[in-house]
């Protein structure tokens, strides 16, 4: 059975996981431990556990509980004192306070969903995020680069502050995978955090998988201001340290209300400019369904995702051919 590892945090990585849980393989996922906004920053900052928001999007995407358990984990408080807070988010943050350690944490929420992979935090340390910009401007958190729309240069540098190392189990399974999906995801938020914790980037050098980089539908305000498809490449591999062996770009049709609607946040479809790399895989994969955020989630939220299924066949078609 083909192993394949998927690398990020957030909703592009829900809807990765999402699909590729369909097929027979042996599936995992490396999550990003460095969210500090919304609901899991205030909880981080209040409780002083790790950041569950990721994890939990993992764990729902990969579940094969009955459907209230997924709504369950998924549910966001309207009013009072919890407003805005994630239900799974307190689950996960109530369990790392009463468990022995955080592999407890995970092995109760994998038994209480029914997961169907293996959902591996990057690394068990606390950190956080760090991002120096041309200006010359530096932010802390990540909740705070995620939020700093108004910048208008380019990132220089993302660091850790303090560096991290990575979970043992995490860099095995890197080692012992035949394909490593990255993306879709904020470029330098969800992604490129897992890179910089000790470890994992030597780990990718050193793996014999197939890396396969998603490039995101859409720039990013704050992160990727004009970005192509070759400066979100060309960034990742800085990184990590070796060339990505394929790269998925959609090439369809977005709904033109969709791109009105990102135009009017200063943001663009990524626009295609790696001509004819042959490491290149060019599909229609957006899924024009806008999607909506939760009245009480106070993040702003991308309304454009990639289609689940039309992914996950192209990954799982492209890991066939290997």
């Amino acid at each position: 059975m083909k192993k394949i590892t998927v690398m990020g945090g957030g909703t592009g990585t829900f809807v990765t996981l999402s699909g590729l849980k369909q097929y027979p393989i042996d599936l995992g996922v490396i999550v990003n431990m460095m969210d500090s906004g919304g609901s899991t920053g205030r909880l981080r900052v209040q409780l002083g556990v790790l950041p569950p928001g990721d994890i939990r999007q993992c764990f729902v995407a990969l579940s094969e509980a009955p459907e209230l358990w997924r709504k369950l984990f998924l549910y966001r408080f309207e009013n009072g004192d919890l407003e805005g807070h994630n239900f799974g988010n307190i689950f996960l943050s109530a369990l790392e306070k009463v468990s022995e350690n955080y592999d407890e944490v995970l092995k109760t929420v994998g038994y209480v969903l029914k997961t169907k992979g293996s959902v591996l935090p990057v690394t068990y340390e606390k950190t956080q995020l760090c991002a120096e910009y041309e200006s010359g401007v530096v932010v802390q958190g990540e909740g705070n680069i995620d939020e700093n729309i108004s910048e208008k240069s380019r990132i220089k540098k993302a660091f850790l502050e303090p560096s991290v190392s990575a979970n043992k189990n995490a860099v095995d399974r890197i080692l012992e995978s035949d394909m490593i999906v990255i993306g879709p995801g904020d470029l330098y938020t969800s992604i490129i955090p897992l890179l910089l914790v000790d470890g994992i980037a030597e780990a990718l050098k050193k793996t014999h998988a197939k890396l396969v980089y998603v490039v995101n539908l859409m720039t990013k305000s704050g992160q990727t201001n004009g970005y192509n498809v070759s400066d979100h490449v060309n960034d990742l591999e800085r990184y990590i340290g070796r060339k990505l062996d394929y790269i998925l770009v959609h090439n369809g049709k977005i709904e033109s209300s969709i791109v009105k609607w990102y135009v009017s946040h200063h943001e663009q479809q990524v626009n295609d400019d790696i001509g004819s790399d042959s490491r290149v895989i060019r599909l229609g994969l957006a899924d024009n369904t806008i999607v909506t955020a939760h009245k009480s989630d106070a993040l702003a939220r991308s309304i454009l995702r990639h289609d689940s299924k039309k992914l996950a066949d192209a990954l799982v078609n492209l890991i066939d051919t290997l």
